[in-house]
């Protein structure tokens, strides 16, 4: 910017510089003085001259930083304004993200109370069924699944169905509960 000042400045010295050659050429040859000229080593309004570029460079340079100080204070509004909605955003998505989390923990506390009430109705059904149907049943489900059957039956049932249990699953389910599992 500052080069591009410069060469600006430079070429209105020149041109200045030529037409005041031109303007003391026309008026030494017309004018009153006509013969004389100016003294060697002086040219024709050089301080006036000089002084009219260097206003003429620092005008330009005060219209370019008032040109860059309008675009920086334009940019930091925009930044401003986008670093609002970011926050806005965020905002909007941690309150829509505490919604989920209280949807799903809503939702999976409903279905382990469908499950447990599944189970429930299940301990049910093996109480009131002759106790050589329940241990069939009961041998004929998975390893994992019998054993949380049988816990969640009371003391009395299972003894009625211990021996129509297969014994290995039977001392497994005794063992875990000795265990404290």
């Amino acid at each position: 910017m500052t080069l591009s000042l410069v060469v600006t400045g430079l070429t209105l010295g020149i041109l200045v510089q030529d037409f005041s050659h031109a303007v003391a050429e026309s008026g030494a040859a017309s004018g009153p003085e006509a013969g004389k000229e100016a003294p060697q080593g002086q040219q024709p309004f050089s301080a006036s001259r000089a002084a009219r570029e260097e206003k003429a460079i620092q005008d330009a340079r005060r219209q370019k930083l008032a040109e860059k100080e309008a675009a920086l204070a334009s940019k930091e509004q925009e930044l401003k304004n986008l670093s609002a909605k970011l926050e806005a955003l965020v905002k909007a998505m941690e309150e829509n993200k505490k919604k989920v989390d209280e949807s799903v923990k809503a939702r999976s506390g409903d279905q382990k109370k469908q499950q447990d009430d599944k189970v429930q109705k299940m301990v049910k059904l093996f109480k009131t069924m002759r106790a050589e149907q329940a241990g069939q049943l009961i041998d004929s489900l998975h390893e994992n699944l019998a054993l949380a059957l049988l816990n969640r039956l009371d003391t009395k049932t299972v003894a009625k169905l211990a021996p129509f249990i297969n014994q290995p699953r039977i001392v497994r389910w005794i063992s875990e509960n000795l265990k404290g599992k």
